[in-house]
């Protein structure tokens, strides 16, 4: 669970930056928006779109690993 600890010395608004911060490094907004019960078609193609730009990626890169070795 994230929290900060605020000194005497911090404003609001640099404690707030810094939480933000630390719950977009453990990701809680992402594990959120993923546990919601109804995903729109639009997020659903989203997710895909992204997955087949990654897998097409990762086949790049395995392939001229693969022929850099040749």
């Amino acid at each position: 669970m994230p929290g900060i600890k605020v000194g005497p010395r911090d404003s609001f608004e640099e404690a707030y930056r810094k939480f933000k911060k630390q719950i977009d490094r453990n990701l809680i907004v992402t594990e959120a928006r993923a546990r919601k019960y109804y995903e729109t078609k639009t997020e659903k193609r989203k997710k895909q779109k992204i997955a087949a730009k990654k897998k097409m990626l990762k086949k790049l890169y395995m392939l001229r690993r693969y022929e850099s070795r040749l």
